[in-house]
């Protein structure tokens, strides 16, 4: 997986969240940077990667 790549889809899919007014396109938007978000953060889990640890933490602190 190149993570660089997916990390500006994921900000690319924010962007265009924020840019946006229409309601359903919102919804596409965040539905994109979730999945896109989970695609990292699984790659990065079966990696071990510490810094997936410490978001895997920090957004069951946050719920």
């Amino acid at each position: 997986m190149d993570l660089n790549k997916k990390y500006a889809a994921h900000q690319h899919a924010l962007i265009a969240l924020d840019e946006t007014d229409n309601a359903a396109d919102r919804q596409k938007h965040r539905a994109e940077a979730k999945e896109i978000a989970g695609q990292i953060r699984s790659f990065q889990m079966s990696l071990g990667a510490a810094a997936a640890c410490a978001w895997c933490a920090l957004s069951l602190t946050a719920s």
